[in-house]
């Protein structure tokens, strides 16, 4: 059950060339979609879908008023650099960009065209704006705040196994952009001194590499899995729950799309939620604002999920104060 709510507005902006709402747009508006997962994925379908809605609800319908170019990646950097040359080239007048890999390939691409990003890690250590308030150039959107909540995450994981002590980490070191991964690190190193805890990273760079890395971490013998984010994990995260399962290993994760698919904990933002925040930026940009002047926006809303089922299936038991504070509890 979610309890808090969701992620806060933003401020007003002025109007002017697109107007939407019923009244009838000077021209359609071309706006571009890219993601780092492949165009007929499940995650692709998904976040798209959510965007393509919440335009809808602020009145946008395609073939009307708005038509859509959607480019999905493979997992490399350079095919998701020639997909975002493809979206400047049709001449796209937004360009939304969701996760970190694919914003740094929009912003490589386009220094004139807006781009809103969903869900980045950290946008002024990636150089992606010069400020959350002031942006300052052609990119605004939402972050997730990848490296700020791993010291919580780690709390969170010793509150839930008080015993652990060694720690599978699970990272793609190329997944996102070197300042990032760099920050989450930091935090990491930081919170496993003040917790004593070991920690010993495990290198999944693709899907491909997923069943290695948990019998790796099997092998070792840790204690629990810890997951930093990656839009490889998240798009494959019924693959990352069921080796957990199958290995019988504690894992955290930085979602609670993992939890519902029988992870065993979750915390952090929505990314569907981030995502979806893009139409609203979208829809200002379209009617005159500049992404210079649009503050990125940080979620408000972060979800601790605990799977009890799964908790049961590791003979974990969940203490009561982490419970009571879980907004979502699957039983």
């Amino acid at each position: 059950m979610n309890r808090r709510s969701v992620i806060a507005g933003l401020a007003g902006a002025a109007a002017a060339p697109f107007v939407a709402r019923g009244q009838n747009l000077a021209k359609i508006a071309r706006v571009g979609m890219l993601i780092p997962s492949a165009p007929d994925a499940p995650v692709t379908r998904e976040q798209f879908t959510g965007i393509r809605q919440a335009l809808a609800e602020l009145g946008y319908i395609e073939g009307q008023n708005i038509e859509f170019e959607a480019r999905g990646g493979d997992g490399t950097a350079e095919t998701l650099s020639a997909r975002a040359s493809e979206l400047v080239g049709v001449k796209c007048d937004v360009i939304i960009a969701i996760a970190t890999p694919a914003a740094v390939a929009a912003k490589k691409a386009t220094t004139t065209i807006p781009i809103v990003v969903g869900s980045v890690g950290d946008p002024i250590a990636d150089g992606l704006v010069k400020s959350l308030s002031h942006p300052g150039g052609n990119i605004t959107g939402t972050t997730f705040l990848g490296p700020e909540l791993i010291s919580k995450r780690f709390g969170l994981l010793k509150e839930l196994l008080p015993t652990a002590t060694d720690v599978a980490v699970l990272w793609n070191p190329k997944g996102l952009p070197e300042n990032t991964t760099a920050g989450m690190v930091t935090q990491a190193a930081e919170a496993a001194k003040n917790l004593n805890l070991q920690l010993r990273y495990i290198d999944v760079p693709s899907l491909d590499a997923f069943e290695r890395a948990f019998a790796e971490v099997g092998s070792e013998h840790c204690d629990v899995v810890f997951q930093f984010p990656n839009p490889t994990f998240y798009e494959n995260r019924k693959r990352l729950v069921d080796l957990a399962a199958q290995y019988r290993l504690p894992a955290t994760y930085n979602a609670k799309a993992f939890v519902e698919v029988g992870g065993l904990m979750g915390y952090g933002a929505d990314p569907l939620a981030l995502n979806r925040r893009t139409a609203i930026f979208v829809d200002k940009i379209l009617k005159g604002a500049t992404p210079a002047t649009l503050p990125v926006e940080q979620p408000t809303q972060f979800d601790l999920a605990i799977n009890l089922v799964t908790a049961k299936a590791l003979e974990i038991k969940v203490p009561q104060a982490l419970l009571a504070a879980a907004d979502l509890v699957i039983d």
